[in-house]
């Protein structure tokens, strides 16, 4: 059966080319003619069948015929199947499914039987090469075919077919690059917010500022730990003017919060009392009695609600009690079953309305206010914390402890204490940005790149282990932008500002300032007027008019140990030393005074000097105006002689060298004064680093002419011996001096190591 279906197709086939070959052969057109040329040059190469160089050549373009008229053998037969499916599926005439898919061929077949022009001519040669493909027993059309397999191979070579065949990427789609991102009217962004090096102003508080917080109503809020707080209004063209005074609590203050709306304020102290100010009138309005030490607070209510809600948890457990800002101390809720230990923040949603918890083990919980019933929120995007990346913290044993929301409340940024920042979509709970502002990394980046001087970098480091160890980290916040393509935050190097959108840091603040920045506020401006006319497109325009209107944009921040606040915006200060930079808004303590009063006498003594020693000189730098007595005396023993010729009686490897004895036995000397004088400690002189210049005393308030410079940080010190002077150059006499052989009884160096003379700067 199959052998006459096969005889059918092929006598089928053979009637198809007969015709087709006498239209062929009836076309005198000269464009065909030269389409024939070349097919005849195949047809007179493969005609030298006696060749063998030619029969070589011929081989690989026959490779089809060979296979085909090879019908006996079955290797052939095998490797003709695959090939020729089209012909074997063709060839299944009494099949209904192959009748099929013959018919239309056979429409092709009859529209070129249907005319002579030239347009269905060249429609016809495409479907010629399938029809000669199929034939196998005509000698003419097989000479014809031949040249024509060629045309087919290089069509092959754009056709899907070869497409298919490839394996792999084609090399256009290799060298794509990715594309970088770009933020649309960035400039335009950045130019609305502070962009100065260095900070503009900065305003005191009678103690260190631990909180900053600015209010929607354009109040700006600081608060320090001696339980003072200030209300500020920030001015229409620049800086800010001071509105009122509080003493909000006895004791230290724990925690701040302001609503979304801007009209209530509230602050918590370890004196277990809540105090309420309504922002707008500048005025107390509650206080509650906790009972209990609180650890954080949150106002949870948005506006147009009838309870104005305010949440506070508990410091040494999980507990968080929920309390009508104006109603009485009792709590109208308690939950103790979202959290088992202590929190570390609680941040309002305001878009959503939804709370986020967080504790000092890392976990963070969603809930919503007294509106839903304290219930899990509805509104998010997941129902099992499984399915997001909020156990991030507690996988990487930290915790947060700042968190902000983005203006549209899509995103929230959070800063822990492993010093990464973590950007959230708050719907999904999924991670999609971590910034690692580690120390590791800054080291790791020092020695790629020196973005400090060595000196300063390591004052820097010493500061960020110094804040690690007395858990200072608790009072650093991150902010966003009014955008919210920004995010904002304290560094080691001073204030960076993130591009969210594109992963850059495109800006840094104060970085030349001697400040360790923690708590941020930012203040974009412009008035309520202007703010509700402009849009991006015209503030984006050439007109002056609405160029005059643009406003002040400023960054105000506390910072490590600092009883002030410091003010960023887009003007650079003239001033470096900051003199004029620091206003002196509130009494000078008693220090300060009596610096004040005896900076005449300051100035009769030197604040420089040089040690000239038999290995070598040691020059110092001396602070006259935190020690004026010690270092009158050591000035003044100085200039008159008294220390030529003492040696270093007592020297310690790896501690001390000490001298100013005329006895040289560590048991004699007195002051200008003829006996003793007090203590002049400073907090700011401190044991903490090398070739640091002390007095020696036999107790509290005994000094005489003795002095020690010490070779390592010796903070046990602080507050015992008063600190005047620091090595500036010749640590390596110092270090010769420390290094000589003593006696092991009396520390007494077996050679003499004496003062030649002391030279006043």
């Amino acid at each position: 059966m199959a052998d006459q279906a096969r005889k059918r197709c092929q006598s089928g086939r053979e009637t198809e080319l007969g015709e087709a070959e006498k239209k062929r052969r009836g076309v005198d057109d000269k464009e065909v003619e030269k389409e024939r040329k070349p097919e005849d040059k195949g047809v007179e190469k493969r005609s030298k069948t006696d060749d063998k160089e030619v029969e070589k050549k011929r081989k690989p373009e026959d490779k089809g015929v060979e296979k085909r008229s090879k019908t006996d053998d079955k290797e052939v037969e095998k490797n003709r199947k695959p090939e020729d499916k089209r012909v074997e599926k063709r060839s299944k005439t009494d099949d209904k499914e192959v009748e099929k898919k013959r018919k239309p061929e056979d429409k092709g077949v009859e529209k070129r039987s249907k005319t002579d022009d030239k347009e269905v001519e060249k429609k016809r040669k495409p479907e010629d090469k399938g029809v000669e493909k199929r034939s196998k027993t005509d000698d003419e059309v097989e000479k014809k075919r031949k040249p024509e397999d060629k045309e087919v191979e290089e069509e092959r070579t754009t056709d899907k077919d070869v497409e298919e065949e490839c394996i792999g990427p084609n090399p256009a789609e290799a060298v794509q690059t990715k594309k970088r991102k770009v933020l649309q009217f960035e400039s335009l962004y950045l130019d609305n917010l502070p962009s100065a090096t260095m900070y503009e102003h900065s305003y005191m508080h009678r103690d260190i500022i631990t909180h900053v917080v600015i209010t929607k109503t354009e109040f700006i809020i600081t608060a320090s730990q001696d339980g003072h707080v200030k209300f500020w209004k920030k001015k229409e063209d620049e800086g800010v003017e001071f509105v009122k005074h509080f003493r909000s609590h006895l004791g230290i203050i724990e925690g701040v919060a302001t609503s979304s709306e801007g009209a209530l304020f509230c602050s918590i102290g370890d004196d277990k009392a809540m105090k309420i100010f309504d922002v707008v009138n500048f005025d107390m309005i509650n206080m509650i009695k906790l009972g209990y030490h609180p650890g954080c607070c949150e106002w949870i209510y948005s506006p147009g609600e009838a309870i104005c809600a305010v949440a506070c948890s508990e410091k040494t457990s999980g507990q968080i009690f929920v309390y009508d800002g104006r109603g009485s101390n009792q709590p109208i809720n308690k939950l103790d079953k979202v959290h088992s230990h202590p929190l570390s923040l609680i941040r309002f949603n305001p878009i959503f309305k939804v709370v986020v918890s967080a504790d000092r083990t890392g976990m963070l919980e969603y809930w919503t206010g007294p509106l839903h019933d304290f219930r899990f929120p509805g509104n998010v995007s997941w129902k099992y914390k499984t399915d997001t990346d909020l156990y991030e913290f507690a996988r990487h044993k930290t915790y947060p402890s700042g968190l902000a929301f983005s203006p549209d409340g899509r995103r929230m940024a959070m800063i822990a204490a492993d010093r990464r920042v973590r950007v959230f979509r708050f719907l999904t709970g999924k991670l999609i940005r971590v910034f690692d502002e580690s120390l590791k990394m800054f080291t790791e980046l020092q020695q790629m790149k020196q973005q400090l001087p060595d000196m300063e970098f390591g004052r820097r480091i010493a500061t960020e282990r110094e804040i690690d160890k007395v858990d200072a980290a608790r009072f650093t916040n991150i902010i966003f932008d009014e955008t919210g393509h920004f995010v904002l935050y304290g560094t080691m190097l001073g204030v960076k500002v993130v591009n969210v959108e594109t992963n850059r840091c495109v800006r840094i603040l104060g970085k030349q300032d001697n400040i360790r920045v923690l708590q941020l506020a930012l203040w974009q401006g412009p008035t309520h007027a202007f703010r509700a006319a402009l849009t991006i497109e015209m503030r984006a325009s050439d007109n002056p008019a609405l160029q005059a209107t643009a406003g002040d944009p400023t960054l105000f921040c506390s910072a490590y140990k600092k009883n002030r606040f410091y003010m960023f915006t887009r003007r650079e200060s003239d001033d470096v030393k900051g003199a004029e930079r620091d206003i002196l808004n509130e009494r000078p303590s008693k220090d300060e005074v009596m610096a004040v009063a005896q900076s005449e006498g300051v100035r009769k003594v030197s604040d420089a000097a040089v040690i000239h020693t038999t290995l070598g000189d040691i020059h110092l730098k001396l602070f006259p105006v935190e020690c004026p007595k010690t270092v009158e005396n050591f000035c003044t023993h100085s200039k008159n002689g008294y220390y030529n010729g003492h040696i270093f009686h007592r020297v310690i490897k790896g501690f001390m060298v000490q001298t100013g004895d005329p006895t040289g036995t560590g048991m004699d000397g007195e002051s200008i004064w003829g006996g003793e004088f007090q203590d002049e400690f400073n907090h700011n002189l401190r044991h903490d680093r090398p070739y640091t210049l002390s007095m020696a005393n036999a107790g509290p308030n005994t000094n005489g002419s003795q002095f020690f410079i010490i070779v390592v940080p010796t903070p046990w010190l602080d507050n015992k011996h008063t600190v005047f002077g620091r090595v500036v150059k010749g640590m390596e006499v110092v270090q010769a001096i420390s290094n000589t052989k003593t006696h092991p009884k009396t520390d007494k160096p077996y050679e003499d190591i004496s003062i030649v003379n002391i030279a006043l700067r």
